[in-house]
């Protein structure tokens, strides 16, 4: 609690307990009932309390009772009737968020979308693919299995795709892919009092198709009769764009259109290690700036490489360390591999051997991705708070090499790990939650850092969102019209402010 305290989070998280400010109208529940049917609601607290939290380290704030809608006509029918009532409402997807964005802090109804998990379309000739909220990243893409196409967007967890293009989510392989929001050509969203909006039109959903041509005329389309969707266009506002990264404050995220990639011919990754953290953020530059088409290129540091290897049971030196991967056709690799190795070699790495096994590759990336464990592992019975900043590339080796010194200096345990080909990393900080002088520094710290990746150009958040903790941060980095911009766009889609209310803003 102490950390939440120093946070400003103590009066809005910890006062509500199981209580929402205001009560449920009477017959509320049953009206609910009357919409999904008795087993689709719940008021008990166990479910609520599951539902009122996500991996962060936020206090548990529970709804007052949750729903889980099986069609967006439902979520239609309940949106309309908490509008009407004026109670909150919070979309859920896998409860896998670092910033509390699950949190219902004035109470409310928690929408699980969970059980919409239809794959509608998938069109391998557009290279696109429509999900509901309830299908994960790792079900889409065993779902693509043997079509030459998959979704790379990876965030680690296997979240909801809705819930990753709600928080403007990316991960490891968006140096070469991008994040969620290229990789979103259209979403289905139901508005706080109802209304159903497709962000590019709905022309471009699963509504009609030409008279007398049906899914075989279409080729590779797979699903009902429908339009392909568009690549590009410049019709008014980007309304897609505005959606993705918007935290569920402004609608719910029934479906979306996604851009699938091919599958590369070629694979192969490697680690390299080096004899300090800003040769390691050096080379990372460098890479880049000789245009190796790296898919992956990752960052730990020497604590965050010791921890990984005890927790994955993998064998690394500890020291400063890339992860790299790299993606092409077998003729290509090998001239990447090369440039590659000459590189890391200018910036004292070791010597590099490449994994091109699936199993081989496999396992140091499940190294990678068990990072978030590996830290709470450090300090067992701890918390953890993971910081977010993003800063341009030419600005992090020394961005990175000043946090690491204020880390040292800080007397905190928070090993570092990054998407360092986009300029985004993390601190891992694990602290004693029950210690406020620990916790006071570990906000001083992460208040630091934000405003150091302001002053360099950067974002104060590269993929986790704003949520409950970084909203202090928001108007320094976008200023008071900026914000007050944000204010009035809310106001206009959620003028009663029931939709995920104390986010963002």
């Amino acid at each position: 609690m102490a950390l939440r305290r120093v946070l400003g989070l103590g009066g809005a998280l910890g006062r509500r307990s199981c209580c929402s400010k205001r009560p449920l109208p009477p017959d509320f529940v049953e009206a609910l009932r009357a919409v999904v049917g008795g087993p689709n609601v719940s008021t008990a607290m166990a479910v609520c309390e599951q539902h009122g939290h996500d991996e962060s380290m936020h206090a548990c704030a529970p709804p007052d009772a949750v729903v889980w809608p099986q069609a967006v006509g439902q979520v239609q029918e309940l949106a309309a009737l908490c509008y009407r009532c004026r109670v909150p409402m919070v979309p859920f997807g896998t409860g896998t968020g670092l910033e509390g964005g699950v949190n219902a802090v004035q109470g409310g109804v928690c929408f699980d979308l969970s059980r919409m998990d239809a794959i509608a379309e998938l069109s391998l000739e557009d290279f696109s693919v429509t999900v509901e909220p309830g299908v994960t990243r790792k079900a889409l893409n065993s779902h693509l299995r043997g079509t030459g196409l998959w979704f790379p967007v990876d965030p680690g967890a296997d979240a909801s795709l809705c819930g990753m293009a709600a928080t403007g989510a990316s991960g490891t392989n968006a140096v070469r892919y991008g994040t969620m929001r290229p990789n979103v050509l259209n979403l289905r969203v139901v508005l706080p009092d109802g209304r159903l909006l497709h962000t590019a039109g709905p022309g471009r959903q699963a509504r009609w198709a030409p008279e007398g041509l049906g899914c075989a005329r279409w080729g590779g389309h797979v699903g009902a009769h429908s339009l392909p969707p568009c690549r590009k266009r410049a019709a008014g506002y980007d309304l897609t764009s505005l959606f993705v990264g918007s935290e569920g404050t402004l609608g719910f995220l029934t479906q979306a259109t996604l851009r699938l990639h091919p599958l590369p011919e070629a694979t192969a990754t490697t680690t390299a290690t080096f004899p300090s953290v800003r040769a390691a953020v050096s080379c990372t530059v460098q890479v880049l700036q000789a245009a190796v088409p790296v898919a992956r290129i990752e960052f730990l540091d020497e604590v965050m490489v010791g921890a990984c290897s005890r927790f994955s049971g993998l064998e690394l030196p500890v020291a400063a360390t890339l992860l790299l991967e790299l993606h092409g056709s077998q003729h290509g690799l090998a001239e990447q591999q090369r440039q590659a190795e000459e590189i890391v070699r200018l910036n004292g790495g070791s010597s590099l051997a490449w994994a091109e096994e699936p199993e081989e590759r496999g396992r140091l990336w499940a190294m990678r991705h068990s990072a978030w464990y590996a830290a709470l592992a450090l300090r067992p019975g701890c918390q953890g708070y993971s910081t977010d900043v993003c800063v341009p590339i030419s600005r992090l080796p020394n961005v990175v090499v000043e946090t690491k010194r204020d880390l040292q200096d800080s007397g905190l345990t928070g090993p570092m790990v990054g998407h360092v080909g986009d300029g985004n990393f993390h601190c891992l900080l694990i602290f004693n939650a029950q210690d406020p002088a620990e916790a006071q520094r570990v906000h001083a710290f992460a208040q630091r850092l934000g405003r150091r990746a302001l002053a360099a150009g950067g974002t104060c958040t590269g993929e986790h969102g704003v949520g409950l903790g970084k909203r202090a941060l928001l108007l320094e980095e976008l200023g008071q019209e900026g914000l007050d911009t944000l204010r009035r766009i809310k106001a206009a889609l959620d003028p009663h402010n029931l939709m995920n209310p104390g986010k963002v803003l």
